[in-house]
């Protein structure tokens, strides 16, 4: 019985093991997308923008944006994003991740580039193998949910499982004139 049991613990630790080092990684693709400000709120950081399609919103900027008392109503802003996403069995038993970078590197003129990377364990709370899709909770109360194209790699998974999620995120930002 013994031997059986030790058996069994190392074909989990083994079967553990080889999903840990297991990653995915979802690449995003480049989005690029122009706006116009109509509005600016200096004291929140805040612009209003509309965008090609006609619908607005809003964005913050960062402390790090240094010109951000140059922005004028009416200019146009292009922004290209990029994203990439890697996913990691968290190791059993290793402390919950909750960490985030983030740098900005002014260009010479009106552009600039800004990248984010955060990283969370995160634990699944559902799978639903028909859409398929994944949802997960994490720190802070965040919850997400998304499609998943790789069919194979989820039914690799259940609920409950911890995973280490990292974003990359970063953009490419230019400001124009109004004409």
């Amino acid at each position: 019985m013994y031997k059986q049991m030790m058996v069994l613990a190392a074909a989990v630790l083994t079967l553990t093991a080889s999903l840990a080092a297991q990653s995915k990684t979802v690449t995003g693709k480049e989005v690029t997308a122009t706006a116009t400000i109509e509005g600016i709120e200096q004291s929140t950081r805040q612009i209003y923008v509309k965008k090609a399609d006609g619908t607005n919103d809003v964005v913050y900027v960062p402390e790090a944006i240094k010109r951000f008392s140059s922005l004028k109503v009416g200019q146009k802003i292009t922004v290209r994003y990029y994203e990439n996403i890697v996913l990691r069995m968290a190791v059993p038993g290793a402390a919950p991740i909750d960490s985030s970078s983030s740098s900005v590197t002014p260009a010479t003129g009106t552009a600039g580039t800004a990248a984010r990377q955060q990283t969370v364990t995160a634990t699944i709370s559902a799978i639903d193998p028909k859409l398929p899709s994944v949802s997960f909770t994490g720190p802070r109360g965040w919850n997400y949910t998304t499609r998943v194209e790789d069919k194979e790699l989820l039914s690799k998974f259940k609920v409950g499982d911890k995973v280490d999620i990292t974003w990359t995120e970063a953009m490419l930002v230019s400001v124009e004139d109004a004409k």
